[in-house]
């Protein structure tokens, strides 16, 4: 496994990688969530690649950067055993030169949900993909299905422009308890991570009611209330039923949705989503 950390280096590697080429793009401290990306990459490429970098521009001045959770010697192992063929490791100065004054925005689906609870969060995201897509030029791109709104914006972002690559999403990996993996879920306290099971909990009555035939999106959201309100450690942020492509709310639920939640569990902040009556596979 190649371990790249200047960009000339990785565009030297990638005119030896023929063929297609799959690319996982990472902050690190790897879970099951990103071994699935991996899998699927490798299942459909001849090439597997992957980045590590914990990205400034999409923290907030009150969130979490420094003490996101890092363990860079873990991931290139488990990286190596996965089959991962190269992983693009850059510093910071490497990304974002001291002038730097280039960014990318994606106008109105980034103004809601996660995008209005952590203003400019998204421009920090699309811009390092941006850059990680035209250092690597992969053929096609994994990313989980639990960033629901990420998955989306960088979906429009690759169409809007014209970047030749494949946006390839992958279910949501769970716990037995159906949390969804996480790189925070390691900075939950054992009291707290048992809290933590009811997102998925909440997640499910609402699918559950959706299933049953319920398209009255006020009557989803209080489902999810329902569900997350009797459990003390929890700070709910949002709680949504949206259009699965715009995600505007909904107030009748009439084609593919969206339902997600943002809540606060002490210092850490978890998300989670599931889609109804739709699927958000997208080609170039």
């Amino acid at each position: 496994m190649q371990i790249l950390h200047t960009i000339p280096a990785v565009r030297a590697a990638r005119q030896d990688a023929q063929g297609s080429l799959g690319l996982v793009p990472t902050m690190g401290y790897l879970h099951a969530g990103h071994m699935a990306l991996v899998r699927a990459a490798r299942a459909a490429n001849d090439h597997c690649w992957a980045t590590v970098f914990v990205n400034s521009l999409q923290f907030g001045q009150n969130e979490d950067f420094n003490t996101y959770p890092r363990d860079l010697p873990r991931d290139l192992a488990l990286f190596e055993e996965a089959g991962v063929d190269a992983v693009f490791v850059p510093e910071a100065e490497t990304m974002y030169t001291a002038d730097f004054s280039t960014y990318v925005d994606v106008a109105e689906l980034t103004d809601r949900l996660e995008g209005a609870a952590r203003p400019g969060h998204f421009r920090g995201v699309t811009t390092v993909v941006c850059k990680l897509l035209n250092i690597v030029q992969p053929h096609r791109v994994y990313l989980g299905r639990k960033d629901a709104q990420q998955l989306r914006v960088i979906r429009r972002m690759v169409r809007d422009l014209n970047i030749p690559t494949t946006i390839v999403p992958v279910e949501t990996v769970r716990e037995p308890d159906g949390l969804a993996c996480s790189s925070r879920n390691v900075r939950l306290e054992p009291h707290e991570r048992q809290a933590a099971s009811v997102l998925y909990q909440a997640l499910q009555a609402a699918q559950q009611r959706y299933t049953a035939g319920e398209r009255n999106a006020d009557t989803l959201r209080a489902a999810m209330h329902a569900i997350l309100a009797p459990e003390p450690l929890l700070n709910v942020e949002y709680v949504s039923i949206a259009d699965d492509e715009s995600l505007e709310e909904l107030t009748t639920i009439e084609g593919p949705a969206l339902a997600s939640l943002a809540v606060r569990i002490g210092a850490t902040r978890l998300i989670d989503a599931l889609e109804f009556g739709g699927d958000c596979t997208s080609t170039r």
